[in-house]
């Protein structure tokens, strides 16, 4: 992490992995919330477990890692890693207490009163009951693979993040007992439904359990309990290796994660002790010193139902009056008339578009598409994060074949992408589409793409630059601005990047891109400086920065001797927030809020006053040590004064919001507002009603005040 100031003290920053469980806990609350339909409810649930699981993969292990090592990585909140995995156990206990009572107390009843129950088995008619035998005969015994633990048969391998058996057993004959283990398949739905009795499921795990006879014939079942395990599952690919074959380093790294050290045991409350400390110890790796052993703190009993991020698949029942009205994203504007192309519209004027709201079929889909069916086409260059593949890999491979040069920046170390990405990129070479990997010890992290065609009056680049992924699916759920444009300086910007990530351009100065790992940190620095001395000069001068995380000490320290100058500073972080704000002599005048529903904000937007002199960046990067240094990232200034007015009632509603908002206090606890008067403002709902394809036509339909008092949200 960059050193912050000599003035930095471990008092002004909050802790990074806390303050992401408050994200989750806010995840978590709209479960709670009933002005959420109920299916939705259910869905914020699954989001909350499965998020969970990504940090004990990931920064649990991590911590875990540097106990084990002795390694002394202490943030700049002063606390070591023992004292945040201590601090993590109390906030995540309390939580999974919270998910318990919120699954069986509060949904599950109320899904019952509308027809969808998750039954156990015991609740089935006979008839029921003999129809569940045929489905476990015909469709799961098959799949089993029962696995005996004794001298001749090591304790098996367990699967990350899956479901098993415990199953305890008792010879007849001797009276011997045995232990087994039987994986609960992830290839088969969880959710195995009734005959007879729609939107009635029973869990896949009962169904196995209630024919574990047929598994062990000959044996007595003297009890199962599920459990699962979760293992630590970040890559490890070293800076200063060079290896000829990134690709096949990364396809190892993927399969060794599989086998990974277990860091979370979750069992039910009713596991026996025994059974319980059986398993304990077959999961223990004590040989190894760089990792810490599994102790009962790692043991979490979350529920009676493991792995709730599986009722995902129950949001999906067709029961529209428990969920929210469709989606319908708009065309934007300036992409309705059929009769010219996408490069006559971004040629006229720079287009920005707002996803989900404005369709991302009709805008980036139709942009790639268009350009690889299109005869003047010379080359397109993109990079791929995350991509489910879709029309943007096919218009590639189409472009590829038809002659078109086509260059593709394929990220191999997005978490958990992996191995769609490697598969990805396979299919792309096959095509003949040059397939690069970016730079040694950086992921590349830049949302860009580059359109170069031939026109009548000369070579002419057109650019894509986004704060999301090429991605439909995700397009639908994520809020993402993007920007399109013909603009020389930024073509040329976005050629030089292109061939410091193909090639071996050293390029680090830039005419208007503001490129990380080489000088985006130092940028920032620069304009929120800037700000402070409009501001002690007493001229115009603000801050409004919308990211999904600001964990940079530098950056931080900067927006406090900002607000000490006297600058206005709201910041709207979705996520992890360590930036203590409304601390007396210190940030007294940074408002922090979260907003959390129904899309999960993605965009970065970043405006500062300049007195009077506004200038707006979109970027793909949050304001964190990992994106200034360790990644490719890129920000563009939007510089077409007509596009401002839309940024700046994008920033608005989310300031105005009265319902989705969540204030931060000094302590690091979140506050939801509460509406004044019953009425309400929130962001996506008004995003919904008002979206940039309206806007474009009329005036803004909500007045929306510059600044609003805190009292106002009661």
């Amino acid at each position: 992490m960059t050193p912050s100031s000599p003035t930095a003290t471990p008092s002004h920053f909050l802790n990074r992995e806390l303050s992401w469980l408050e994200f989750d806990a806010r995840v978590l609350a709209e479960a709670f919330d009933e002005r959420n339909p109920l299916l939705e409810r259910l869905k914020f649930l699954a989001i909350f477990s499965s998020n969970l699981d990504e940090f004990y993969m990931v920064r649990v292990a991590g911590l875990r890692r540097q106990v084990a090592a002795r390694v002394q990585q202490t943030p700049p909140d002063g606390l070591t890693a023992r004292e945040q995995l201590d601090a993590i156990e109390r906030r995540v206990g309390d939580l999974l207490e919270q998910a318990r009572r919120c699954l069986h107390e509060l949904l599950l009843p109320a899904l019952s009163a509308h027809g969808v129950r998750l039954l156990t088995m015991a609740e089935l008619a006979a008839a029921e009951r003999e129809s569940m035998d045929a489905f476990f005969e015909t469709h799961v015994f098959p799949v089993l693979t029962p696995l005996a633990v004794d001298p001749g048969h090591p304790f098996p391998y367990i699967s990350n993040l899956s479901i098993s058996l415990a199953v305890q057993l008792r010879e007849p004959e001797h009276g011997h007992e045995h232990f087994a283990r039987v994986k609960v398949p992830k290839s088969l739905p969880r959710w195995v439904p009734v005959e007879g009795r729609p939107n009635h499921f029973v869990p896949l795990e009962q169904v196995i359990g209630a024919h574990l006879g047929t598994l062990f014939p000959g044996m007595q079942i003297l009890g199962s309990h599920t459990f699962r395990i979760t293992r630590y599952s970040d890559l490890e690919i070293a800076n200063s290796e060079e290896p000829e074959d990134l690709l096949a380093m990364i396809e190892e790294q993927v399969f060794q994660r599989r086998f990974g050290e277990v860091v979370r045991l979750e069992v039910p409350a009713d596991m026996p002790a025994s059974l319980r400390a059986l398993l304990l110890d077959e999961l223990r790796d004590t040989e190894d010193p760089e990792i810490t052993p599994l102790t009962d703190r790692e043991v979490h009993t979350p529920s009676p139902l493991l792995d709730l991020s599986d009722l995902m698949a129950l949001t999906l029942l067709d029961l529209p009056e428990l969920k929210d009205p469709p989606l319908v994203p708009a065309v934007p504007v300036e992409l309705r008339d059929a009769g010219r192309s996408i490069f006559d519209a971004i040629r006229e004027r720079d287009v920005l578009v707002h996803h989900p709201f404005d369709s991302f079929g009709a805008s980036v889909e139709q942009y790639i598409e268009a350009a690889a069916r299109d005869d003047q086409t010379l080359a397109i260059k993109m990079t791929l994060y995350r991509t489910g593949g879709g029309a943007v890999v096919r218009a590639l491979t189409e472009a590829a074949q038809r002659g078109i040069q086509v260059a593709v920046l394929v990220e191999l170390q997005a978490r958990f992408e992996e191995t769609n990405n490697i598969n990805f990129a396979r299919t792309l070479e096959s095509f003949g589409v040059h397939v690069a990997y970016g730079i040694q010890g950086l992921k590349t992290h830049a949302k860009v793409a580059l359109v170069v065609r031939r026109e009548p009056d000369g070579i002419r680049r057109y650019v894509h630059l986004s704060t999301g992924n090429y991605n439909a699916k995700t397009a639908r759920v994520y809020t993402d601005i993007g920007l399109f444009t013909c603009s020389e300086s930024v073509g040329a910007d976005v050629s030089d990047l292109f061939n410091m990530l193909t090639g071996f351009s050293r390029q680090r100065v830039y005419r208007k891109l503001i490129v990380a790992p080489h000088g985006m940190r130092q940028r920032f620095l620069q304009l929120i400086e800037r700000e402070a001395e409009h501001a002690a000069a007493g001229r115009p001068a603000r801050i409004i920065a919308k990211m999904n995380a600001l964990v940079d000490a530098e950056t931080i320290e900067a927006l406090y001797l900002a607000s000490q100058a006297g600058v206005e500073i709201d910041l709207i972080v979705r996520g992890i927030c360590c930036l203590r704000p409304q601390v007396e002599g210190l940030s007294d005048r940074i408002r922090v809020i979260s907003i959390i529903g129904r899309f999960l904000e993605h965009s970065r937007l970043f405006y500062f006053a300049n007195d009077s002199k506004p200038e707006y960046y979109i970027t793909s990067a949050d304001w964190m040590p990992r994106n200034f240094d360790r990644r490719v990232e890129c920000a563009v200034p939007v510089e077409d004064a007509q596009l401002h007015p839309r940024l700046m009632a994008l920033l608005e509603t989310c300031l105005a919001d009265n319902r989705q908002a969540w204030e931060l206090s000094s302590g690091g606890s979140y506050t939801q507002r509460i509406p004044v008067g019953g009425k309400e403002f929130a962001t996506h709902k008004v995003l919904l009603r008002d979206s940039w394809g309206q806007v474009r036509d009329s005036a803004v339909k909500v007045a929306i005040p510059a600044a609003l008092p805190a009292e106002a949200f009661g």
